[in-house]
Parts: C-alpha cells; structure tokens; sequence
C-alpha cells in the first residue's frame, strides 16, 4: 500500500513538471519577436501545401508517361513523390531561417523558424527510413513513434516525458509494465524486425542463387533463417526494454497444450512440410496429379503447397495430403513422361505399314523426343479395327499434356490421309420391313 502510495505521488510530480516545462514553452511563443515567427512557419505551411498540390500532379503525369524505366526506379519516385510536403517545406524553412539570419543580428529573432526547419527536416528523414519496415502496421508506429520521439527532442521535452511515461505504469504481481517501455518495445521490435527482414532478404537470395543446393533446401534453409532471426528479433526486443521473459516458459507450456488439442492438424501440416522439404519427394518446378488436380508446383509453404494449372487456377494443398495420400509426379527424378495414345485401322491396311507412319509422325511433332524415339505396337483385333498403341515421350510437362496429344493426333490424321489409311467407325444397317413382310412373319 505504501508503495503504491508513493509512485502515484512520484507520477504527479513528473506531470507537474512536464506541464511546467510546456507552459514555459508555450509562454515563450506568445511574445511579439516569437508570434511573427509562428505567423512565418504558418504561411510556409500553406505554401507547402499549395506548392505540393502544384508539383505532385504535374509529377504524377511525367512519372506516367515513364514506362520503359525499371520497377526500382518507379518506387523511388511514388516514394518521393509521397513526400514532396515534408522536402518543400524543408526547403522553404531553411531557406527563411538563412534570409532571416542575414537580416536579423540577433539568433532569437530566428530561432523559432530554425526549430521548425530542424524538425521538418528531421521529419523527413524519418519518412524516408521507415519505409524499410515493410509491414503498414508495423511502419506506422515507428514512423509516428520516431516523429514524437524527435520532436519531443529538439523542444526539449524528451526527458520530462519519458518520466512522465515511465511513472504510468501497471504492476502484475513481480512485473511492471510501463507506458513508456510498452512504446520502447513496439520501436525496438520494429527495428529489430527491420533489420532480420534486410538480413533474411539478402541471405535467401544468396541461397536462391547457389546451384549445389536442392531447390526443396533452399526452401527449407530459408525457412528456418526466417524463423530464426524474427524469433530473435522478438525476443530481443522485449529483452532489450527490460521484459521479462521468465513468464513466457509458462505462457509456452499453455501453448503446447492447445496445440495437442485444437491445432492437431495444423501442426501436422507443418510436420509434414518438413518432410517434404528433407525428403525431396515434392520441389518448386515439379509437375504433379493429386487425384482430379494437375499441374505444377510454385511454392512450398509451411502449411501448405501452392499447384498452378494450365488454366490459371492456383490450388493450395495441404501439407498433410501430400504425406498421406496418392501423388504421381511426373517430374520427381527427371522430367521424362511417357505418353500413350490408342487408335485404329481398317483391316484391308498393312499393319507394318501403319507403324511405321504412326512412329514417323509421332517423331516430327514438336516437343516429342528424338533421343527416345517413339513406339507403335498392335493391342488387339477389335470388332470393326486393328487396335495400336503409341508410345512417345516428352521432357517438358510443365508445357501441358493435353495440347501434345492432340498435336500428335493431328499429325496421325494427316499421315494417314496421305497414305489412303482409314480409321473405321461402327456402321449399322437399318432396314424398313413392309407390312406384308410383318403379316408373313407373325404367321
């Protein structure tokens, strides 16, 4: 009780003293060589604002009219663009802060239009490096954070503040949470976790590069590279802020409780896409049937599996399903397929024949194989037709099934229209019978 006594009136005296030092601040702004300052940061404000509606449209229509440079390029310019009012008003303030010392002997006669281009420009700078933290959320608290952060700094606040902050606080048992340590951490973090995101980014794409790597490890490696360095980035964070971390052990012993419970099969999902990535039974460019779904692989995530189809629609599969069940992939240790087509002939057709321009035609179709030359070979005597089977291979089945089928039935149509070969059909004979006839036979 005495403790607690004692911090309320401990957060009283620091909120006294911040309002002293902001009614000291604000007392000096309402003298006569301050107030003409303010009105001059007042007008450079509105021509910021008119100058930037000026610019940025004139700005949009050339960066449209930009089409042949590189992305790179682009976002460099939406991203400077984004900033024009803290660079003009920047500009504008150190600009009226140099004519204002060249007119006026005296610095306090400038001081407060020098305080404002200081922040702007410190604004801005801000602006320009948080958008190294890609996540929006994320960014807006550091970007604000930093904002407050420097401006408190250079009005010389920050001190009074952060004692302000750091007197509003809450006791959980042992542990004390803090206002202040709750905004330190979210910008720690957030620049931790800008940090891991520019390692992670450079060390995947080193990886991605590296040929003597499986495609499934580079996936796995990256993987755990990910999960490593934002797991250290989090906790660092808190650790850095004063947490305590003690308290998560139990927080984690919950969490595995739930998780043998409710997250049976999420868990079992992201079993299985480690055995996937270690296996090497699935990779990134495999081509592959799951049941009625055909195509070819374009990510592995921890979760599940992203197939791309010929017809552009994208199924994500769970892990667990390619564990479990019947996969065929057609590319698993080369990417040799073998594809077989069935048709028929006439009986009054040379057989010998037949094969030979079934293979011939086969063989100059695009994209069948030549060092694996093509088959023909008889399956059976139907009722109405000499069955055949033809056999070719392909090393490109990312390029589609169907369309290579359908070209090598083509190219059998037309050898075999050249060469007076007939594909028979079944015909029937339908006869009328008179009356007479109908009369004859039930008698």
């Amino acid at each position: 009780m005495e403790e607690t006594i004692l911090e309320t009136l401990a957060m009283r005296e620091e909120l006294v003293v911040l309002w002293t030092q902001a009614q000291t601040f604000l007392t000096g702004l309402l003298r006569p060589r301050a107030l003409w300052q303010v009105g001059i940061v007042l007008a450079l404000v509105v021509m910021t604002w008119l100058l930037k509606r000026w610019a940025a449209d004139r700005m949009t229509a050339w960066m449209r009219s930009q089409t042949g440079r590189p992305k790179w390029q682009l976002r460099a310019l939406v991203i400077l663009r984004n900033r024009l009012g803290l660079i003009i008003f920047a500009a504008l303030a150190w600009a009226a802060f140099g004519a204002m010392q060249q007119i006026f002997r005296f610095p306090s006669w400038s001081y407060y239009v020098g305080l404002a281009a200081t922040i702007g420009t410190a604004w801005m700078a801000v602006s320009f490096v948080a958008r190294l933290v890609r996540n929006p959320f994320l960014r807006k608290i550091v970007n604000w954070g930093l904002w407050i952060w420097v401006t408190l700094f250079y009005l010389g606040l920050l001190d009074e503040v952060q004692q302000g902050l750091d007197a509003l606080s809450l006791q959980l048992g042992e542990a004390r949470i803090s206002l202040l340590g709750v905004i330190t951490a979210f910008i720690v973090i957030g620049v931790l976790f800008t940090g891991a995101r520019f390692v992670s980014a450079t060390t995947s794409a080193r990886i991605s590069r590296n040929e003597d790597i499986s495609p499934s490890m580079r996936v796995l490696v990256v993987k755990v590279i990910q999960i490593v360095l934002y797991t250290g980035a989090f906790f660092i964070g808190l650790k850095t802020v004063g947490f305590d971390l003690t308290g998560l052990a139990v927080l984690s012993g919950a969490i595995g409780v739930g998780l043998g419970f409710g997250l049976q099969k999420v868990v079992s999902n992201l079993v299985s896409g480690v055995i996937i990535l270690l296996d090497k039974s699935i990779k990134p460019g495999d081509v592959i049937s799951l049941g009625e779904t055909f195509g070819w692989v374009t990510t592995l995530t921890a979760r599940y599996v992203s197939i791309t189809t010929r017809d552009g629609k994208e199924y994500l599969i769970p892990n667990e399903d390619l564990i479990t069940g019947q996969v065929v992939n057609w590319s698993h240790s080369n990417s040799f397929v073998r594809l077989d087509i069935f048709f028929g002939t006439a009986y009054g057709d040379d057989p010998h024949l037949v094969r030979k321009i079934a293979i011939g035609a086969a063989a100059g179709t695009d994209r069948v194989l030549k060092i694996k030359p093509p088959v023909c070979h008889i399956v059976g005597f139907g009722d109405s037709s000499v069955d055949y089977i033809l056999r070719f291979w392909i090393s490109d089945p990312t390029g589609g099934l169907t369309n290579i089928r359908g070209n090598v039935y083509l190219a059998l149509w037309d050898a075999f229209q050249e060469n007076d070969i007939s594909i028979p059909f079944p015909q029937r004979e339908v006869r009328v019978l008179d009356e007479k006839t109908l009369d004859d036979g039930a008698s």
